[in-house]
């Protein structure tokens, strides 16, 4: 059938599927929505995430044209519609496992922050954290993070900035314990602007790439060395971990750095 995922809830959900070569596209849609009900609208990739929005194009092989959904992930809500934003639920542990490192009265960076996923759960599972400041290119993804942060009643803690990291981002210079790097494919270029953005004294910076399956950290621990190195800042990688597979030979990795 080939791989897929289901976004949505028990009443109205979307299929987003990997469709083999030469394979049936609408039996395996067909076959999707037969097994489960609130699957309503079955997209097929025709591409890889792309451009600055980092989004990719589907065709929709039946179902309804309409793939907005609402997406529950540990007791939050998040609006959304895989055709116009980034969203992968196939991270949902590796979010939990972010926001559980925020601590007390922390100020945190979410780079990349899309319809503000990450910000959202920091924001429940550390409910005493002071601010996450959520910085987002996307328009589409910012309505979207406006509505998530409304619904999920955590506006007093999550700030929505819409814009370019690399401009916005100088504003939060040295005022934050802990940056989020959710964009793996060139968060190399944006390293030094994370590390601009802790404090002083230093901080965390959670750093995703992408590495090849022999080797999956080497990449990213040179960047890291070459970069720091550079802005004369000592630092530990804390954790590495694969987070998924991006194809046969890749790999989603993290790096978790204490920046000294």
């Amino acid at each position: 059938m080939g791989s897929f995922d289901i976004v949505g809830s028990k009443e109205k959900a979307v299929a987003i599927v990997e469709v083999p070569e030469g394979a049936d596209e609408k039996r395996i849609a067909e076959e999707i929505i037969r097994k489960h009900k609130n699957v309503k609208s079955v997209l097929k990739k025709i591409s890889e995430r792309r451009g600055e929005y980092r989004t990719r194009e589907y065709e929709l092989i039946t179902g309804d044209g309409n793939t907005e959904v609402a997406h529950k992930e540990y007791g939050c809500l998040f609006k959304l519609d895989p055709q116009k934003v980034y969203f992968s639920p196939r991270e949902l542990t590796e979010r939990q496992r972010i926001a559980k490192q925020v601590k007390p009265k922390e100020k945190v960076m979410v780079m990349f922050g899309g319809i503000a996923v990450i910000s959202v759960i920091i924001a429940k599972v550390q409910p005493e954290v002071d601010k996450i400041y959520s910085v987002e290119l996307s328009p589409e993804a910012n309505k979207y993070a406006i509505e998530n942060v409304r619904i999920n009643g955590v506006g007093h803690k999550v700030i929505l900035i819409e814009g370019d990291v690399k401009k916005k981002c100088q504003t939060y210079y040295g005022k934050c314990d802990r940056v989020a790097m959710p964009l793996p494919l060139g968060s190399e270029s944006f390293l030094d602007i994370a590390v601009n953005c802790l404090k002083k004294e230093g901080g965390i910076i959670h750093f995703y790439n992408w590495g090849e399956s022999n080797n999956p950290f080497e990449k990213a621990e040179s960047i890291i060395h070459e970069t720091l190195t550079k802005l004369g800042r000592k630092y530990e990688i804390i954790n590495k971990k694969k987070v998924l597979p991006y194809s046969p030979r890749k790999w989603k990795i993290i790096l978790d750095l204490k920046i000294i």
